[in-house]
């Protein structure tokens, strides 16, 4: 904890920090449970900062990707472009333009109509697309309704009863390659009981294919492994990989491919935070500290639970408190009915778990610099990301 109190020192609050090895283990801990050809792809969507992102590139992971600015973030941290999958169902044909220049391993298709789309730029680039077709296999994750992608009433993806026709439609136009079949059912899973059927179902679609003279070279399950906030009971990385391999034993040609953000970065990241003031009003007990919502969206957008911990907690009796930001609205909220111990302004907290869509998600909302990122490599920290200026908030404005 003394070495948290000198990075906010050094580097102020709100402040990021980034454990390089806790991500680096998580990677190599999910890797090496497989038993034939895969590929694990970081979902840059969890985390994109160079830094980060860099320490799963040198490991020789792919990058799963949802827009251009992504496709950037991925070749800037070395990621190579043929292990860089682009997904998204709103891919405009500027972006498809990109990812056919940077030549990637393959577009997560998700809809007939982005498909038309992706052959008219292949065209235009006198390239061959290559074509992964993304499968809504209408299953219920089970997770928060805002990060459920797998059903039926979703934006997401191609249901099974349409999937086959389209793959046809691919393997007929020159201008496409069709090379795997995509599925993600959404995120923070703590149940293998979804993976399996989904994986039911692409296995199911691959064998079809085969059988209809159109071979894949890969099939991707998607990321969305949850991991434990609070009491929540983690996947096992060994067990989510023996379920996949188990759903794929009779397509033993293709490539397994997984795309975890949260489950590789969420532990590897804490977000620091000083008290600002105390409060009590005959409600409630406030500890208000200088990070906000626009610094950690999750708690205001989904709910969402992070343990609090007083980096150097001060004796006396616990009591129940909200851990509450700056912000301008009711909602800016670190935590609610906390046991915290005596705290007086000054102190620093540390958020843990929040390394997945923490900055990521973050905004200038009341014209807030958004904070800067460290990581940490063994004993050595170094600034990932500078804090931003009230110039960087303005910068653009005419």
């Amino acid at each position: 904890m003394s070495d948290l109190q000198r990075l906010a020192r050094l580097f102020g609050t709100p402040l990021y920090v980034y454990l390089a090895q806790t991500a680096r283990r998580r990677y190599r801990d999910l890797r090496d449970c497989f038993t034939r050809p895969a590929l694990v792809c970081y979902a840059l969507k969890a985390n994109s900062n160079r830094a980060l992102a860099s320490v799963f590139a040198r490991e020789g992971a792919g990058a799963d990707i949802v827009s251009g600015g992504e496709l950037v973030r991925a070749r800037r941290a070395g990621f190579a472009p043929g292990r860089i999958i682009f997904s998204g169902v709103g891919k405009t044909e500027e972006e498809l333009a990109a990812g056919l220049r940077a030549r990637v391993k393959a577009f997560n298709v998700e809809s007939s109509e982005e498909m038309d789309a992706l052959a008219r730029s292949a065209a235009r680039m006198r390239r061959v697309a290559p074509v992964s077709i993304r499968l809504n296999p209408d299953i219920n994750a089970r997770t928060h309704p805002h990060i459920t992608t797998g059903r039926a009433e979703n934006k997401f993806g191609i249901e099974t009863a349409h999937a086959f026709a389209l793959y046809r439609r691919a393997s007929r136009d020159a201008r496409l390659r069709v090379v795997g079949i995509q599925c993600h059912i959404g995120s923070q899973i703590t149940s293998l009981a979804p993976y399996k059927t989904a994986a039911a179902a692409v296995a199911k679609m691959a064998l079809r294919l085969r059988e209809g003279g159109v071979p894949l070279a890969f099939a991707d399950l998607g990321g969305g492994l949850g991991i434990s906030y609070r009491n929540e009971t983690a996947l096992k990385p060994r067990a989510f990989v023996r379920t996949i391999e188990a759903a794929f034993a009779a397509l033993p040609e293709l490539e397994l491919v997984v795309e975890p953000g949260r489950y590789l970065v969420a532990d590897a990241g804490l977000l620091l935070t000083r008290v600002l003031y105390r409060k009590r009003t005959s409600k409630r007990r406030f500890i208000i500290v200088d990070a906000a919502m626009t610094d950690l969206p999750r708690p205001a957008l989904y709910g969402a639970w992070h343990p609090v911990e007083v980096v150097s907690p001060r004796p006396g009796k616990k009591t129940l408190a909200d851990i509450v930001g700056p912000v301008c609205e009711s909602g800016d909220f670190l935590a609610r009915r906390r046991l915290m111990p005596p705290v007086e302004a000054g102190d620093l907290l540390a958020v843990l778990k929040a390394g997945a869509y923490g900055f990521a998600m973050s905004s200038q909302y009341n014209s807030r610099p958004r904070a800067a990122e460290v990581i940490v490599e063994g004993r050595r920290a170094r600034l990932a990301r500078r804090r931003e200026t009230y110039g960087d908030v303005m910068r653009g404005e005419v």
